[in-house]
């Protein structure tokens, strides 16, 4: 039986690492992409919007087969493995010689790493936890995980402060950032795995329709909540119009993360003492409030409030819904998962589009949607008596 630290299996704390240098590499280069893309490479920002997209697809395309793939067999580790080794080897295209297409490709191809090995690690994290650790274990990797978003682009701004905004310097940023996400393949391979008793064999697109009726009606309250669950631009934005400069939106987003770094652990135990629903009902009343928030801000230190708000939403969002999931589905989490990111990824698009047009007209007529949005959601999931 695997020691335990932190009342949670050591295995957990090893993933949290793997996935902690995983979010320092990719970070340090998300956190500048936008810059390199357009003005080193000197690609268009429609080009970027469009290559955006297309990431932001690929990061969910592949869940509900990785999920479905790890459960048939009862593997988490080698596809797990093979998500990131992926997209370390798509990091590695950035150290060709640079062209927007090479760009273009490393974006997309990384995603796809990240879709892949997701459900797979996520199924993982549950079978080494119960129900009564269950919450913390998936809020202490959520918490390893998001600390590299906040060591990430500091490294990044770093480089770039002392070294200068040239080619070079982005060249050795990448180089960095690729030995960080090497050692992360390295910490993944020395944990040892207890495979999961594989499920039994059917075909991929009846799958769904085996999984439980608690496990779909949060999959549907989810999908509900989702087309709320616009881009977190939208946000950056409203602090831009109250009156934050540049500069000082970049540290908001710090700060987000900072929330969710403190919030992720505590509200995972939380969790495993008050029940996961009561949980995924805060996190609804918490955007609600949220979405309000942003309507009748007007200071800086009212939106600062809201982007710590946002950053313990988050951390409920990310990690506890997971760990509900895993509650519900006890025999395919790792199809469940997969199914939940794929349908939500697919809303989160259209979400955004409606925002947008709706920030166009008004921008509080984007929050006022996204707040009705979450009501509905809220009623709808909390039908559900069990």
């Amino acid at each position: 039986m695997a020691k335990k630290v932190l009342g949670i299996n050591k295995n957990v704390i090893i993933l949290g690492l793997v996935s902690l240098f995983t979010d320092v590499s990719s970070e340090m280069i998300f956190s500048v992409f936008s810059i390199f893309f357009t003005i080193i490479l000197g690609a268009s920002v429609i080009l970027l919007g469009i290559v955006e997209g297309l990431a932001d697809f690929a990061s969910s395309s592949l869940d509900y087969v990785a999920g479905f793939i790890s459960d048939r067999t009862g593997k988490r580790k080698k596809y797990a493995i093979a998500g990131y080794s992926a997209s370390t080897l798509a990091k590695s295209i950035l150290l060709l010689p640079s062209s927007v297409l090479l760009a273009s490709m490393f974006r997309v191809v990384e995603r796809l790493g990240k879709s892949f090995r997701g459900p797979p690690r996520d199924a993982w994290i549950s079978s080494m936890s119960n129900k009564s650790n269950r919450g913390l274990s998936f809020g202490v990797h959520k918490a390893l995980d998001k600390a590299g978003a906040v060591i990430g682009p500091i490294i990044a701004y770093l480089m770039l402060l002392y070294l200068g905004q040239t080619a070079g310097t982005f060249k050795l940023l990448f180089v960095i950032a690729i030995i960080f996400a090497v050692i992360s393949v390295i910490f993944l391979s020395t944990i040892k795995e207890k495979a999961a008793k594989p499920v039994k064999k059917e075909n991929i697109f009846k799958s769904y329709k085996t999984l439980g009726k608690g496990f779909k009606h949060y999959l549907y309250s989810a999908g509900i909540f989702s087309l709320a669950y616009f881009s977190f631009g939208f946000l950056l934005l409203k602090a831009y119009l109250v009156g934050f400069q540049i500069k000082d939106i970049v540290l908001l987003y710090a700060l987000f993360n900072v929330a969710f770094v403190i919030a992720s652990a505590p509200i995972g135990k939380l969790g495993d003492l008050i029940g996961r629903k009561t949980i995924i009902i805060l996190e609804y009343v918490i955007y609600l409030s949220m979405c309000f928030g942003f309507i009748l801000a007007t200071s800086k230190y009212e939106i600062i409030l809201l982007f710590i708000l946002f950053g313990i939403f988050f951390a409920i969002d990310e990690g506890q819904s997971k760990a509900y999931i895993s509650d519900l589905e006890k025999k395919k989490r790792g199809t469940a998962i997969g199914v939940y990111n794929f349908a939500t990824g697919l809303i989160y698009l259209p979400a955004s589009v409606i925002a947008g047009l709706l920030w166009l007209a008004n921008p509080n007529y984007a929050f006022i949607f996204a707040g009705m949005v979450s009501i509905m959601a809220l009623v709808f999931f909390s039908l559900r008596k069990t």
